[in-house]
């Protein structure tokens, strides 16, 4: 096998994305993405045996003091990772090829699942054997995590793709179905868009909402631009044009007032009162909506995006990276929708595994981020546990240095980025 430290970018992106394990951040885009938003280095290595490549790994260098370097591989290699002899002579050559360049260690998160629970929470799948084979590589485990502290999500939801349509839909809750048939009773739009200002400005209100703040617009524009260059990107926006639900809404109002007129109020029964009192509160809550709708066409005008998201698609899997919602009419459902169309759209593309792109594990009924994992759970994926990060540290001494000046760092760029973001 012979090691090669400058792959040709086309080559790699035919390995890597016809791999099993291919992902979005071990794409030649996101090393594009990286260098250009996040000061990376770029560097595409691998193994070749006969003139073939074998494995490969985007490493992303980030320079920091006296000349030393950390290395990063999101998602870990393009390896089979239950091949212990490969992955053993990768890794020597890796560790070698980053001390060659200061670098004090390599991080690395594998796409690698441990364990995997169906939507009734049975474990269906368990496998610790690549944990098992890196530690006997040396590579030090950051910890089964539970929250976000990682740097991409350690659980997710998973739906596989190679199943007929009709059975994904049907693994729905009951909640879901019903609020997506209520957004298209509203007929709620969705459509795809190339106009990064709508997504952003629903990225900022859901932020503004819930009192944290992730990337400027430059951050997506660029993941846009470079993805969508290859057909890789797409924006989903869910609307409503009001004066056609007020005009359903107007009608309903009509038809209820006929069925009240009908009554004989000088000689009701006991079930015909009972009928007019559910017609009366049905009318009062269409009343309500209406003026929740005309209020909100005051302010926002008469066709109102409410739902954008953000999709990224590699290899034979697609990622919802990012979900802005209004703060207004939710009671349309439209981001129900939203997630039911491009579900639609990646399945009739060819795409077997759609990934939510993050939840937690070990949840509380008081915890904060309940209300997203019941959200994604809801639309009938599989509950996926990551291996978790690795540190192979190829300098110890750096190694301890870093791991103790590097928070304090953090806290400063977050403090910093968030203060220009609001600004």
């Amino acid at each position: 096998m012979e090691f090669i430290d400058n792959i040709d970018v086309q080559e790699y992106e035919e390995f890597t994305e016809n791999h099993s394990k291919s992902h979005f951040l071990q794409s030649s885009m996101w090393g594009e993405f990286s260098s250009l938003d996040k000061a990376f280095i770029p560097h595409y290595v691998g193994l070749k045996e006969n003139g073939k490549l074998i494995c490969a790994t985007l490493l992303l260098e980030k320079k920091l003091w006296l000349g030393y370097s950390y290395f990063y591989a999101p998602r870990g290699y393009i390896i089979d990772f239950n091949n212990y002899n490969l992955l053993s002579e990768f890794t020597i050559n890796i560790k070698k090829y980053v001390k060659k360049h200061k670098g004090i260690f390599l991080k690395i998160d594998p796409d690698v699942i441990i364990r995997k629970h169906d939507n009734n929470d049975n474990l269906i799948f368990e496998d610790l054997s690549v944990y098992d084979n890196l530690i006997k590589l040396n590579y030090k485990h950051l910890g089964f995590t539970n929250r976000f502290e990682t740097s991409e999500p350690r659980f997710t939801f998973r739906i596989d793709f190679n199943k007929p349509f009709e059975e994904i839909e049907e693994n729905f809750s009951k909640t879901t179905k019903q609020r997506i048939k209520k957004a298209e009773d509203l007929s709620v739009e969705v459509v795809t868009s190339k106009n990064i200002d709508e997504f952003y400005n629903l990225m900022m209100i859901t932020e503004n909402r819930k009192d944290f703040v992730t990337h400027t617009k430059k951050y997506y524009q660029d993941i846009y631009d470079i993805f969508n260059k290859n057909g890789k990107c797409n924006i989903f926006l869910g609307s409503v044009d009001i004066d056609k639900i007020l005009n359903k809404y107007n009608i309903l109002v009509d038809e209820i007032d006929k069925e009240i007129n009908s009554f004989d109020i000088n000689n009701l029964s006991k079930s015909m009162k009972t009928k007019l009192n559910e017609l009366a509160k049905r009318k009062e809550k269409i009343l309500n909506d209406i003026a929740k709708y005309k209020e909100a066409k005051d302010k926002y005008g008469n066709n109102i995006i409410l739902s954008a998201h953000f999709i990224v698609e590699y290899g034979n899997k697609a990622w919802v990276l990012y979900a802005g919602n209004h703060d207004v009419l939710s009671f349309t459902y439209a981001n129900y929708k939203t997630y039911l169309e491009h579900i639609k759209y990646y399945y009739n593309k060819g795409i077997k595994i759609y990934d939510q792109f993050g939840t937690v594990g070990e949840l509380e009924d008081n915890d904060p981020l309940l209300g997203l994992h019941e959200f994604k759970k809801k639309f009938g994926g599989d509950y996926v546990e990551f291996i978790g990060e690795f540190d192979l540290i190829t300098n110890k001494l750096m190694y301890l240095l870093f791991k103790k000046l590097i928070p304090l760092y953090r806290n400063h760029k977050f403090r910093k980025n968030a203060k220009k973001v609001h600004n």
